[in-house]
């Protein structure tokens, strides 16, 4: 996975636009694998599945490492050490798009067995293709950021699928000259990625599960409405999760003068490699016609 050593050339500007979106919403877009059985369209990948387009609008959670401040927010925070050019946002394992974000469309249990679907007993993985698409109406810009999904769950510390997260997610986080060496857990800004939630939307995690008949039974203490102030519930924990989009392509618009829109092109690039075998790029940009 290449990485780079400096922050990419889009940060800044992104996060100025997406701070004056209220809310910061976007379309995540995912392709999906469904049993060519039951597939009414999408392309054939000759295994017995298709694959097929999903969308759906999420909201941008902040920058990996750089929670937004929320002071009603309950959780030890990390010490602030690092910065990174990795979106954020946070979901619910039961949702129908989980198996999209992981690579082959299998998403490994927490104990080491692939399934073909989502569930609570699901861990921390992913590197599924992803695109997330923001329009920022005040200066009419549209952002497309292209990546891999990274799922951060309970087991991040813990599981094999966890430390590989780890090291996919540390390998785009830049430590900061003027950090301290206090230690800084991927449990922890887990925990306070849950806390900066309100607590209704603390509460959307102990909901029935997502896309069930209505009138099916559900397991106790399941039921819509609910607030959370217990950032350790145990059960809006076991179903919170948070994903972030490690970025690989940024397609940036600017349509703010009709007569002369511009767009821009930033892609990560492999160049060499570090006297520890690890890959570090750099972004390079290219302005083309919109």
């Amino acid at each position: 996975m290449a990485t780079s050593r400096e922050p990419a050339p889009w940060r800044d500007l992104f996060m100025e636009h997406a701070a004056n979106m209220s809310p910061p919403e976007f379309v995540l877009s995912t392709i999906r694998r469904v049993p060519a059985s039951s597939a009414s369209f999408g392309i054939n990948d000759g295994h017995g599945f298709c694959l097929t387009p999903r969308a759906r609008t999420c909201v941008y959670r902040g920058m990996w490492a750089s929670l937004p401040v929320n002071p009603k927010n309950d959780a030890e925070l990390n010490p602030d050490m690092y910065e990174a050019d990795l979106l954020t946002f946070t979901t619910d394992v039961r949702m129908d798009k989980m198996p999209e974000l992981w690579e082959n469309g299998v998403v490994p249990a927490a104990g080491g067995d692939a399934l073909e679907g989502n569930g609570a007993s699901t861990g921390s993985g992913g590197g599924g293709p992803v695109e997330a698409v923001f329009w920022a109406k005040e200066p009419m810009v549209q952002w497309r950021i292209r990546g891999k999904a990274i799922v951060v769950g309970p087991d991040i510390e813990e599981s094999d699928g966890g430390r590989a997260a780890q090291k996919a997610l540390m390998s785009r986080m830049r430590k900061k000259e003027s950090a301290s060496d206090d230690q800084w857990s991927f449990a922890k800004e887990v925990t306070a990625h849950f806390g900066n939630l309100s607590p209704g939307m603390r509460g959307s995690f102990k909901n029935p599960p997502p896309g069930t008949p209505v009138g099916s039974p559900v397991d106790d203490g399941l039921e819509l409405g609910q607030k959370v102030t217990n950032v350790q519930d145990n059960i809006a924990r076991k179903n919170f999760r948070v994903v972030v989009i490690v970025p690989y392509e940024v397609d940036r618009t600017d349509l703010s003068d009709p007569e002369r829109g511009r767009r821009w092109i930033y892609k990560l690039t492999t160049d060499q490699k570090t006297e520890s075998g690890s890959t570090e790029g750099s972004w390079e940009k290219v302005e083309v016609w919109p």
